[in-house]
């Protein structure tokens, strides 16, 4: 465990199951073990070079309670605790080989694009928060093909602290704009877990790289599989139908020259849709900006309500 993790100052714990969060405002996702099986590459990078050092090679229980996850400046001062510097330059050496190795042969969690479907056709915002370097975020999530998904990516350079603390979950609930109370995070690692959970949000669990009972000690909301499981699709069922029975207490209202009635948000959701297809003019524009402008007050009229 890293050097100050147990000493991590929390919010107050979010006691919100993920149904509790309508209407969902936006997701954040963890990268590695999180979006992509990607802890089998580092492994392998790790391995390859313990032995050109002549180390030997830690095993699985090792790496996963003292690596993944955490920052590479963490994973330094463990591997190398008489050598920082020498710590250091290993880390960077195996950023590059997994690099490398990424780039050949990155797979997806299962289900990954079944949610992101979810997520978009539903119009929240999302971000990616991650440990890792710069330059692996942006080769896993190209890799990935999410490079347009993601409205912010956050990597731990950004932030004054990385996982296990709060800051870089906090980060992303700044930029995106958005409220803890409506916002959930994907993890996969007892790091992430605790971030996500020390700064006031729910949290998914993966048990892509952790055992459930080791996971269980970060206090994550849910675990999860991979993003098939029928745990978490019962439970975004459970958020989309609270989320409609808010909504259809406040229908929005449009000024009538606009041409849209003050019908039910079946009917309205339907003409806003035609709407979208229209050319591009200015009357257009004008009018796409007043209805997101509605719907924004609408949102906070929900939140008073809840």
């Amino acid at each position: 465990m890293a050097a100050g993790e147990n000493s991590v100052q929390r919010l107050e714990i979010s006691k919100k199951s993920i149904p509790d969060l309508a209407p969902l405002e936006a997701v954040l996702f963890d990268i590695d073990g999180t979006l992509c099986d990607s802890d089998p590459l580092h492994y392998i990078a790790f391995c390859e070079m313990f032995a050109e050092i002549g180390m030997e090679v830690p095993d699985d229980e090792f790496l996963s309670k003292n690596i993944a996850g955490k920052h590479n400046d963490d994973v330094a001062a463990i591997l190398f605790p008489d050598d920082i510097p020498k710590g250091m330059k290993f880390m960077k050496d195996a950023e590059e080989r997994f690099r490398r190795l990424a780039s050949e042969n990155l797979a997806s969690i299962k289900g990954l694009y079944r949610l992101t479907k979810w997520i978009q056709d539903r119009g929240l915002k999302r971000a990616a928060v991650t440990n890792a370097p710069k330059q692996n975020a942006e080769l896993m999530i190209s890799k990935l093909g999410l490079q347009d998904f993601f409205d912010a990516v956050i990597v731990a350079s950004d932030c004054e602290r990385a996982k296990p603390y709060p800051d870089p979950y906090l980060k992303a609930l700044q930029l995106l704009q958005v409220s803890k109370d409506h916002t959930f995070v994907c993890e996969d690692s007892l790091p992430g877990i605790r971030a996500g959970v020390a700064a006031g949000l729910p949290v998914v669990g993966l048990t892509t790289t952790y055992p459930e009972n080791l996971l269980m000690e970060a206090n994550p909301t849910i675990l999860i599989k991979d993003y098939e499981d029928p745990k978490l699709w019962d439970y975004l069922g459970q958020l989309d139908n609270k989320t409609e029975e808010l909504l259809e207490k406040h229908p929005l209202q449009f000024p009538s020259n606009l041409g849209y009635p003050n019908c039910k948000r079946e009917e309205q959701e339907t003409l806003l849709l035609d709407f979208e297809n229209q050319p591009d003019t200015n009357f257009v524009r004008q009018t796409k900006a007043f209805v997101q402008e509605t719907k924004n007050k609408e949102f906070q009229l929900i939140n008073n309500c809840v």
